[in-house]
């Protein structure tokens, strides 16, 4: 029977042509989906869950990804924020259907450094960075007492400088287990997963659909 995909516009997933660090692999695909035209490729499902294993999940966009893992920015007093804080483990997702691709991975997460998040802040447009001191994310709010303040801020910091404000900054997941996932014929899907060892290295090996 011939190896060849139905999904013959991308290469097959084979282990001979993975790279042997997942997080190089993974910044591959992530640039073969953008390549790709797929909106909002940066789009990641992350999983947190309390110390009592109570779990929530929500969609975050993915910031910057190197060797030390997968950074995102969030307010500190949030929902996910407060379990990370008690429970500094997550599990992330991308999925690009056009792609009949899947990234899955977990780890370990901590903050960034200030001046990585005092970085990424300066950068976002000063709407977003308003919006960013007004929220109590999470917490229970009227739309008029939002708008209200945010028109404040408007006027307070017009043609200033905005600060970024202390319970506002990144996070990077840093991974222990990445798998690769890829769509096949009949189901037979192709699934390589990464694991570290204590030593730092990865190993590799293919796991059933």
């Amino acid at each position: 029977m011939s190896k060849k995909s139905p999904l013959s516009h991308i290469p097959e997933l084979l282990e001979e042509f993975l790279h042997p660090d997942p997080l190089v692999q993974f910044q591959r695909w992530f640039r073969d989906a953008r390549d790709a035209r797929i909106p909002r490729a940066e789009a990641m499902t992350l999983a947190t869950a309390t110390v009592q294993g109570i779990p929530s999940a929500r969609v975050v966009l993915l910031k910057s990804v190197d060797e030390r893992g997968f950074v995102f920015f969030t307010n500190y007093r949030s929902r996910k924020a407060v379990e990370l804080g008690s429970n500094a483990r997550a599990a992330l997702v991308f999925y690009w259907d056009e792609l009949g691709r899947q990234v899955r991975a977990e780890g370990t997460v901590e903050k960034t450094s200030r001046e990585e998040s005092d970085a990424y802040f300066a950068s976002r447009p000063p709407e977003n960075q308003l919006s960013s001191i007004i929220s109590s994310q999470s917490q229970p709010v009227t739309r008029e007492e939002m708008d209200r303040r945010f028109a404040e801020l408007c006027t307070g910091y017009a043609g200033k400088p905005i600060p970024r404000p202390l319970h506002w900054g990144g996070y990077r997941v840093q991974p222990e287990r990445v798998e690769f996932w890829q769509r096949r014929y009949a189901r037979l899907n192709d699934r390589i997963l990464y694991e570290r060892s204590a030593d730092g290295t990865w190993t590799m090996r293919r796991l059933a659909p």
